[in-house]
């Protein structure tokens, strides 16, 4: 299966030009995957701070200061 149009390698590849597929969508691609990345952190911090909050509430600081002290 050719993607360029290429049925042998036995040619001179300067005159080719890109040899991988979808070329041309670099730059739509890239924006794509820092979208994601950015999407990813926001709801991952998201998710951290829900999850930190939740555990806060269980610590009592009276018993953590006396655990402290104990060492």
């Amino acid at each position: 299966m050719s993607t360029i149009g290429l049925t042998s390698w036995a040619v001179d590849l300067a005159n080719v030009g890109a040899i991988y597929p979808f070329q041309g969508s670099e730059f739509i691609l890239a924006i794509v995957g820092i979208a994601f990345w950015v999407v990813w952190q926001i709801w991952q911090i998201g998710h951290e701070n829900s999850e930190l909050g939740k555990m806060k509430g269980l610590v009592n600081s009276d018993k953590a200061k006396k655990a402290i002290d104990r060492y």
